[in-house]
């Protein structure tokens, strides 16, 4: 036998639990594994490794692998049959009903009570199906719209199971009964959903806790489900030409995703990873795991006393801003979905908590996912296409994300993005709202070639039940507009070069640069928690002197040499005419003023430097040390010397240019 430790939790020791340290690092996680390579044990607590004889007990299979589900049920076809005839009865009913309604006329897609038939259906079929039907609200490339907006109201609350049992697996799980190892526990569970019940507890040294433990004979019964539905989904996939996403595919990430949920374990990590990324964020709460007591069917958590987001009367009852803890969620959900990747894939109600300090507490990570950082990118991307109504950008960046395989025709595609943004001509990106615009896109995707990956969709979700609750709150509330200044701070800090080229996008057009935007991403960057003002400019000094930034460098300086051109004309518009003045001759052949567009591009740098002595961060103390340093910068003393050597050069000429003409 074997015995191995695993790497412990990043969570820092806390000194005042039992046993003197929170997670005793030497002894924090071990697996007992026979020679023969298997998994029997794992062992979490350090208490019950010195209290009890440690013995090989078979631990069921902890990863979704549909081979071996395949293998398993091959052997019990009655069992096998017995599911599916439980199945086939209230399903045939339901599909006789859609084939009726064809007959008759109706058309399917948009009955709104077909829908609601089927949102109970499935809570009817049980956990699998409940998951499957979550899962399938976030996927408008194979459900109708009226369809999906019935899913997204789909709700897993069932029946509690019996104490008996859930005591049972408490003792299994962590060596001990329950009276041994809580000093309380509520006589009944205080929610139950479907695949587990949560018990409120406190431990022997006196925090409240939230004991959650799963249901009996889960995994049993969801593998089944699952081994039925994955060939039904490949037979389907085969025989229906309208079916163009990989339905295999999506039954066997979901079945990953449901093993996951089902192992506590895995959710108490996902809860610490999300600790150690967001954690920091002013007014985050994330709970905190007790790994002593925390099996793979048993987690115990922090219990935290708070009011759901939705419950605005009691929020304020207690003197909270639930608008600016909506602010706070938004901050956070972007940093999960562009900065980190990391993000909680089910923020509704019951999982956003408003704490008596004003603070807002995320519980159940059991459901998580992943962006990566090309992914991150292209989102950004995609928003600045929508900014600028590029939408043949907007059609590659969904090529580049892979909404769309490579051979797709985007001539019919193009026109349709432009269709759905129509309405949101005359407004700013700040001003649309995420519902409205993913319901046209999910009408868009179905009637299209879409194929909609697995964390595009959980992100909708997650950001669509984030506005739901926002609006809740306030209906004037707008994600977008509380998402941009964190968008226009990763434009003007993020190095990338994907982020560089998406600026560029922004910056110009035609050649010509946009000041506008410039003024709109500074003022917007300026409002978010975290912009620093000299970052940006050591950072956007580094990259106007590199190679990659030669094209904005040498517009900027076009644009400079402009600037200074319109400042020298008026300053000697306004010298001869007072001088004229002075000396009372009239104004012949006085010198011209600045052109209009001359002008204009004056005023907006004007309004620039007004934007950054504004900023938070801008300190007048600080100016001198701070000129100093950037006149050193050898990025800085390059681009002083094209725009000297510019307007040299444009001053020579004129000069050249007038005594031509006299």
């Amino acid at each position: 036998m074997i015995v191995k430790t695993l790497p412990p939790s990043s969570r820092p020791i806390q000194e005042n639990s039992p046993g003197g340290t929170d997670r005793p690092d030497e002894l924090y996680v071990t697996e007992v594994v026979p020679e023969n390579g298997t998994q029997d044990l794992v062992v979490r607590s350090p208490r019950l490794l010195a209290t009890q004889n440690v013995t090989t007990i078979a631990e069921p299979e902890t990863r979704y692998d549909p081979e071996e589900i395949k293998a398993y049920y091959q052997n019990k076809p009655l069992q096998v049959l017995r599911r599916i005839f439980a199945v086939l009865g209230p399903t045939l009913s339901f599909a006789f009903g859609l084939w009726w309604d064809g007959r008759r006329g109706i058309v399917v897609k948009n009955d709104r009570r077909r829908a609601n038939q089927l949102r109970e259906l499935l809570t009817q079929l049980g956990p699998a199906y409940i998951k499957i039907g979550q899962a399938l609200s976030t996927r408008p490339d194979l459900v109708p719209p009226v369809f999906l907006e019935e899913l997204t109201r789909l709700q897993d609350q069932l029946p509690p199971f019996a104490n008996e049992l859930a005591y049972q697996f408490i003792k299994e799980e962590l060596g001990a009964p329950p009276e041994e190892v809580y000093a309380e526990l509520s006589p009944h569970p205080i929610a139950a959903a479907s695949l587990g019940q949560v018990y409120k507890g406190k431990l022997k040294t006196g925090e409240e806790v939230a004991v959650k433990v799963q249901r009996p004979d889960l995994r049993e019964r969801i593998t089944i489900d699952l081994y039925i539905l994955r060939h039904l989904a490949a037979w389907v996939q085969r025989k229906v030409k309208r079916v163009r996403s990989d339905l295999v595919g999506i039954l066997d990430e979901l079945g990953d995703r449901i093993f996951e949920e089902m192992d506590y374990i895995h959710e108490g990590e996902n809860a610490e990873r999300f600790f150690q990324l967001y954690g920091h964020i002013k007014d985050i709460y994330v709970p905190k795991i007790y790994w002593e007591y925390t099996n793979r069917r048993v987690l115990t958590m922090e219990w935290i006393n708070g009011i759901k987001l939705t419950q605005t009367e009691e929020i304020r009852a207690q003197g909270i801003d639930a608008r600016y803890l909506i602010e706070v969620g938004v901050q956070c959900s972007l940093r999960q979905l562009l900065e980190h990747g990391f993000f909680h894939a089910d923020p509704h109600p019951g999982n956003l908590l408003a704490m008596p300090d004003g603070k807002l507490a995320y519980l159940d990570f059991g459901m998580m996912s992943e962006i990566k950082p090309p992914q991150r990118y292209g989102l950004i991307e995609a928003i600045v296409h929508v900014v600028n109504r590029d939408f043949e950008g907007l059609a590659k960046d969904y090529v580049k994300l892979d909404f769309l395989s490579p051979e797709t025709d985007l001539t019919p595609i193009i026109p349709a993005f432009s269709r759905v943004f129509a309405d949101a001509q005359g407004a700013s990106v700040a001003e649309l709202n995420i519902k409205s615009i993913t319901d046209e896109l999910s009408a868009l995707m179905y009637e299209y070639p879409f194929r909609v990956p697995p964390y595009y969709a959980l992100i909708i979700r997650s950001l669509v039940t984030l506005e739901g609750i926002a609006i809740y709150i306030d209906p004037n509330f707008k994600v977008l507009s509380e998402a941009y200044p964190y968008v226009s701070k990763r434009l003007l800090t993020d190095p990338a070069p994907q982020l560089r080229a998406s600026l560029q996008d922004l910056l110009f057009k035609d050649g010509r640069f946009r000041w506008n935007r410039l003024e709109n991403l500074l003022r917007n960057a300026r409002n978010s928690q975290d912009y620093d003002l000299n970052l940006v400019l050591n950072q956007g000094i580094d990259f106007l002197a590199s190679e990659r930034g030669a094209f904005i460098r040498d517009k900027l300086v076009d644009e400079s040499v402009n600037g200074l051109d319109a400042l020298s004309k008026n300053v000697l518009h306004n010298f001869t005419y007072l001088l004229r003045e002075r000396v009372g001759l009239t104004a012949v052949n006085e010198t011209p003023a600045a052109t209009v567009e001359q002008q204009q591009t004056l005023e907006h740098i004007k309004r620039i430097l007004n934007i950054l002595r504004e900023t938070r961060g801008f300190d007048p103390g600080q100016l001198a040390p701070q000129v100093a340093q950037l006149l050193v910068n050898p990025g800085v003393q390059r681009l002083g010397q094209q725009v000297a050597s510019r307007f040299t050069q444009k001053a020579v000429a004129k000069l050249i240019r007038q005594l031509l003409a006299s």
